[in-house]
């Protein structure tokens, strides 16, 4: 397997200007005989769709969804970064380069990382445009607040609900090309498998999810944006139908598939409160800009507590630890994510933790709402507050939340170059379904920056550079025998899931696997863990395919047909990073070798023999995968310890 990353040449500050400078173009006339499939319809998938119907290419877009809008990235909440530097407090496109570079640990390319920052001043002004309800300060400029990982404040929210209003902007803009004729919407359609012609990606295997049947779709380009991985977890801050079947089916077809150990664990999330949940719920990386964390400075408060013998309130000041303003004093509250996670779960470990199971820290606004007011904090986190109440049922105005760290989102993903192009030629992958720009860990705010810098900014170039090379080629009708025989496949998988009529539901192996990951794919890991979590999954994807149990047919629709299929493919995706994470060994951002940390108990990276993207290559069914390396090189940056101290 060959990894050409295709970094243009020149200073970092004008690779991307020297990109496009030399870049080839298509012609209009010849866009319209061109045909690009994009899978996803979350903020990647739409922004691309659509500026691939506006620029006058001819365009199918799928989604499992019954609307584009119901797509993930609904769900995020806080806010998207960019460097506009609105508050004049020393925020630049190098220091948001710089900060996600360092955030990341040191383990993401230069080149992305800096057009990521680039263009992030270009979507606020396009999402404006949009009409965006941005919050706005008191001259009329947008507001910004501040996320974990900065010293700046350039986080731009609409109040606790960024994600619906950005998703808004890209589902009318898509909506628009739908209306146009550009693009074609398929919902409630899962893709299935890929197509490949002589060696090239050439168009999708689809499954309608409401009738089972199976279509063929041709495609000049596939774009894939279809999310990240964490529901392997089973537990997360996921939406339950979000899954990483199609990265992964596209691995299975000869795409690279980059450090899937990397998953961050967010540290602001409800703590699980039950053996029967099937989803956890975050609470906005925001709330940290104002909440102040903390846990009791004596180990029988902490009891206290969990007995229900003391509340949070009865604490006077002097008995709470503030251990992160306490730790990190430079950065306090806001130390990024997998910092602020790593710290609650060792106070959680060491017994000073809360709530009835004594993993949960507070959360608490006291301070806040004493400074600044009630009405400050539910104007700015009003819905957030609501949201935890009905869940928790405590009133967080008066009581501090509790708060406990969860899988939320993963930087590792599909390889790809710096055009977005996979190891399979023809094939692109955007947003979090890619490995490209967050490194190790991802700094809050940054996932919606890149989704949309992907689909509005980045591919409408990229895309053309190599489509510019595919005019004279025709369209595929789908009977060639490639489409057949891919089709073919799909069908028998289905039919094989079908056939085993075991005894294990499919939510109950997907626990187990669940639990394995946490235990020992999660928040610490080591060498002898993971070899026990590569060993039991394999147990586990035999006692799948030997024993799962799947009602009804797959004529129609069939829930739990949907839901093992991708079972199957998490089943993969846990053994991939239990092998990466045996791999890696060093700790670094999400990723945290329990063998390798420093005496004071932080991440302990080995840049002499780790700097590189772990790119892995499939081998075929129940053979073992190959590692390759993409070395990383370092040309702005000085690469150091990470310290927020």
């Amino acid at each position: 397997m060959k990894l050409d990353s295709k970094i243009p040449e020149g200073p970092l500050a004008q690779k991307w200007d020297n990109y496009k400078a030399g870049q080839k173009l298509v012609n209009p006339a010849n866009k319209r005989n061109l045909d690009i499939i994009v899978i996803g319809t979350g903020l990647a998938g739409a922004s691309a769709a659509a500026s691939f119907g506006e620029m006058g290419f001819k365009v199918k877009n799928f989604t499992i969804q019954d609307s584009p809008r119901r797509a993930h990235s609904i769900a995020a909440q806080g806010g998207i970064n960019a460097a506009k530097n609105y508050p004049n407090d020393g925020d630049s496109v190098h220091r948001l380069f710089y900060d996600t570079v360092k955030g990341g640990d040191y383990r993401a390319r230069e080149a992305n990382v800096y057009r990521l920052a680039q263009v992030s001043n270009d979507i606020i002004d396009q999402c404006v445009a949009q009409g965006v309800p941005f919050a706005r300060e008191y001259g009329g400029t947008l507001d910004n607040r501040s996320f974990g990982g900065a010293q700046v404040s350039r986080t731009f929210y609409a109040k606790g609900q960024t994600g619906q209003q950005l998703l808004i902007g890209a589902y009318q803009a898509l909506m628009r090309q739908v209306n146009a004729g550009t693009v074609d919407m398929y919902t409630r359609t899962e893709i299935v498998d890929y197509v490949i012609v002589d060696g090239k990606a050439r168009g999708v295997i689809a499954r309608d999810l409401v009738t089972g049947e199976f279509s063929r779709h041709f495609g000049h380009a596939v774009v894939m944006a279809t999310g990240g991985y964490g529901n392997t977890f089973f537990l997360s801050t996921n939406a339950m139908g979000s899954n990483g079947s199609a990265a992964i089916k596209a691995y299975q077809k000869g795409a690279a598939f980059a450090n899937p150990c990397f998953a961050q664990i967010h540290p602001t999330c409800i703590p699980v409160h039950g053996e029967f949940q099937s989803k956890l719920t975050l609470m906005s990386e925001s709330l940290r800009n104002d909440g102040r964390i903390w846990v009791p400075k004596k180990k029988e408060d902490a009891e206290a507590i969990r007995a229900g013998k003391k509340k949070a309130t009865d604490l006077s000041e002097e008995e709470r630890d503030y251990y992160l303003e306490r730790r990190y004093p430079a950065f306090g509250n806001l130390v990024p994510r997998d910092v602020a996670s790593r710290a609650a779960k060792e106070r959680c470990d060491a017994g000073f933790g809360v709530g009835t199971t004594g993993l949960a820290v507070y959360l608490d606004f006291k301070t806040a709402i004493e400074r600044l007011g009630e009405d400050t904090i539910r104007a700015r986190y009003g819905n957030l507050f609501q949201m935890y109440e009905k869940i928790v049922d405590d009133n967080p105005y008066k009581e501090p939340m509790m708060i406990y760290p969860a899988i939320h989102y993963t930087m590792g993903g599909i390889w790809v170059d710096y055009e977005l192009q996979t190891t399979v030629p023809g094939l692109f992958a955007a947003g979090e379904a890619n490995f490209s720009d967050h490194g190790a860990n991802r700094l809050g705010a940054s996932a919606l920056m890149q989704g949309l810098a992907d689909g509005y900014f980045v591919l409408p170039y990229t895309i053309q550079n190599y489509l510019a090379d595919d005019i004279r080629t025709p369209r595929m009708t789908g009977d060639e025998k490639e489409f057949v025989e891919a089709e073919a496949a799909a069908k028998a998988k289905f039919e094989k899931l079908l056939s085993i009529k075991g005894n294990r539901s499919v939510d109950s192996l997907h626990k187990e696997l669940g639990l394995v990951m946490w235990d020992f794919v999660g928040m610490a890991r080591n060498k002898k863990g993971l070899e026990e979590a590569i060993e039991k999954i394999a147990a586990i994807k035999k006692e799948f395919w030997t024993n799962v149990k799947i009602p009804g047919s797959g004529k129609g629709m069939n829930v739990e047909l949907e839901k093992a299929s991708r079972l199957a493919d998490f089943i993969t995706t846990g053994d991939l990073m239990a092998r990466d994470a045996l791999n890696r060994e060093e700790s670094c951002g999400g990723h945290f070798r329990e063998e390798f940390q420093t005496e004071e108990g932080e991440a302990l990276r080995q840049d002499d023999k780790f700097a590189y993207a772990a790119c892995w290559e499939y081998q075929g069914e129940d053979k073992a995968p190959v590692m390759h390396k993409e070395d990383l090189t370092f040309e702005v940056v000085k690469v150091a310890q990470r310290n927020y101290k």
